[in-house]
């Protein structure tokens, strides 16, 4: 799972480094742009596939109410606290930045928050979860039944597009149930060696390619406007997924490639932290170094954005030094 969260993340900030990049006015190479499109179908969906793969766990440890504070913690006071930081901050050095922000910015943090770059997920993933684990209790609603109501959500989400902290929980439900449905198919040890062969990946690989191909040529305004769209933008979403998970199923086997472990651990901390480190690196790199080359300043951006994200955790946050930061660290080791 830290294989899956750590890809996941470093596609978020790539997405936030271009596009902090191309604010800036640079030129940015084509292939640039197309990889992310390409990202995006299919990273947000698998963070609540993650998500939902272990909810049923966590009901069968403690009680629907615990469950939910815990939720609380981690989910819920983190996107309040840093999305108060990033707007302030992005207030006070608008001068530097390519932020625009006003007093009006804080406004959509109790109702709209896709206007505030990264920080929508978090509150989505919160809403999500909550709804979930409501009804599975209340209502003894089984997995097969969550996908049912995830698959209507999904279809009558772009009603409420001008809510987004309604719509995409709605979107995203779907993920989430899939994420519950699958959770036993997931860790059966018969499947294991199947997942993490070299062979099946190549076998998979090109359809997902050609998936993506499409997914280019239609480009994303088509899946946005239609039935027909969203469901086959549903299922670019879960190509994409499912062979994401067999690349990490691989890289688990041959235990290659283990930083992606590291960043998948810290996932949470990056994916709060980085647009605030990112912009800085880029000011510094073009401003007091002179660098230009929007590959260079994308490359460097994404990597100082996580390693400065890590270390910021590792020292500040996981000493319990600034642990007020995210109150589920400190609730997670008192207990």
């Amino acid at each position: 799972m830290d294989y899956l969260k750590g890809i996941a993340v470093i596609l978020v900030v790539y997405r936030h480094v271009l596009i902090g990049v191309q604010r800036t006015g640079l030129a940015v190479p084509e292939y640039l742009e197309r990889a992310n499109m390409m990202f995006y179908s299919f990273r947000m969906p698998l963070f609540f596939i993650l998500s939902g793969l272990f909810i049923s766990a966590g009901l069968d440890k403690r009680k629907y109410q615990s469950l939910i504070k815990i939720k609380i913690q981690t989910l819920l006071l983190p996107y309040l606290i840093w999305v108060f930081i990033q707007v302030t901050l992005q207030i006070i050095f608008s001068a530097y930045t390519n932020s625009s922000r006003t007093l009006v910015d804080y406004t959509y943090i109790f109702y709209q928050p896709r206007n505030l770059d990264q920080f929508w997920y978090l509150p989505a993933l919160f809403n999500v979860t909550l709804i979930y684990i409501l009804v599975k209790h209340f209502l003894k609603t089984p997995g097969k039944w969550q996908l049912l109501i995830g698959i209507t959500l999904y279809f009558i989400s772009p009603y409420f597009n001008k809510i987004s902290m309604i719509s995409d929980w709605m979107e995203f439900y779907v993920f989430f149930a899939l994420g519950d449905c699958i959770k036993d198919f997931v860790v059966k040890k018969e499947y294991e060696k199947k997942f993490s062969s070299v062979w099946f990946l190549l076998t998979v690989l090109p359809f997902f390619a050609a998936v993506q191909l499409y997914y280019l040529y239609r480009g994303e305004l088509f899946f946005m406007m239609s039935w027909r769209g969203k469901l086959e933008f549903l299922l670019i979403s879960l190509t994409g997924c499912f062979t994401m998970f067999l690349v990490s199923q691989l890289l688990q086997r041959l235990n290659k490639v283990s930083f992606l472990r590291v960043v998948g651990f810290h996932s949470l901390y990056i994916y709060v932290m980085h647009v605030l480190i990112a912009a800085p690196v880029r000011v510094f790199l073009m401003k007091i170094l002179h660098i230009h080359n929007s590959l260079v300043l994308v490359t460097s951006g994404i990597f100082m954005s996580i390693l400065i994200c890590i270390s910021f955790y590792n020292l500040f946050i996981k000493n319990n030094w600034l642990w007020f930061l995210f109150p589920g660290d400190k609730r997670i080791q008192t207990i």
